[in-house]
């Protein structure tokens, strides 16, 4: 994910999750390049806005830990995350690597991304990635997003992707993503996005969708809420074993606080439900920009 600056530069240094189009993937939690979830919505999530000014290199590394609560037994999560940033001209290179642990199973996922400017107007991001073989994390999963700037400041983004993810259970997912974001004269980010999927076996259609808004300054402070919901085709709980097309909701509070011009606290909170469970938590660290 990644906090872009107020219009008109758009210059993202932070890390906001511009999920411009969502996807159930990223990340059940941070936006990132992870598996999927509707709350997620974002293999866009970790879309990074690129900046045409004469701007420092968009460059970061940040170290987050977190755990989660759930009901009815189905026993606690932890994660914890590594995640890097790094510009060179006209592309910005993002690496996440993860060890988690979900429904009383380890697992590491590894993510990749590039997002390439093309000219003024327009920009592209490709990312793939692949877990470890646990059966909560892809056997691989790609995403491909175009988004077009808007307006005389170009304060307005829209874009469209497709997704692909191939769980270890052998169920397979596809999905296309709609979504736009809004960078107000003061201080305020409002986004929102609509994505369809279609699980298979079983041909199971499902759509999600999440509106979020952002308020802060960077190097300051910057604090993000979101709330998405929707259907989901299918959620791996145990090996071969799947919750199957249902609806679910997540709200989330994110805060990033700079203790100066390089360095900076990061803190999540989120609540995630669905008819099987409940799962809440929180989320910590350290972010360094360079």
């Amino acid at each position: 994910m990644t906090f872009p600056l107020s219009p008109p530069v758009l210059t993202p240094s932070l890390k906001l999750v511009l999920t411009l189009a969502l996807l159930g993937a990223v990340r059940p939690a941070c936006a990132q390049l992870q598996p999927a979830s509707p709350q997620d919505t974002s293999a866009a999530s970790s879309i990074v806005v690129p900046s045409l000014a004469s701007a420092a290199p968009i460059r970061s590394i940040e170290l987050d830990v977190g755990g989660e609560e759930l009901t009815n037994g189905y026993g606690n999560w932890t994660n914890e995350t590594l995640f890097g940033t790094y510009q060179v001209d006209q592309q910005v290179l993002q690496v996440e690597l993860s060890a988690k642990e979900e429904f009383r199973s380890s697992g590491t996922y590894l993510g990749l991304a590039d997002t390439i400017t093309i000219d003024q107007d327009w920009f592209t991001r490709l990312s793939i990635g692949t877990g470890d073989g646990a059966f909560y994390l892809p056997r691989v999963r790609g995403d491909a997003f175009l988004s077009r700037k808007w307006l005389d400041q170009r304060n307005l983004i829209t874009s469209i992707g497709v997704g692909y993810y191939e769980a270890p259970d052998g169920h397979i997912d596809r999905s296309l993503s709609f979504g736009s974001t809004y960078y107000f004269s003061t201080p305020w980010i409002l986004e929102g996005g609509l994505r369809f999927n279609r699980s298979d076996p079983g041909s199971i259609s499902t759509h999600q969708q999440f509106l979020a808004v952002t308020y802060g300054h960077e190097k300051q402070d910057v604090l993000t809420l979101r709330y998405g919901w929707g259907g989901e085709g299918y959620q791996e709980i145990a090996g071969n074993v799947s919750l199957v097309n249902f609806q679910s909701h997540e709200a989330s509070i994110a805060w990033r606080h700079w203790l100066n011009a390089n360095l900076g606290l990061l803190a999540k909170v989120d609540n995630y439900s669905n008819p099987y469970y409940q799962r809440k938590g929180a989320n910590v660290g350290l972010f360094y920009q360079f």
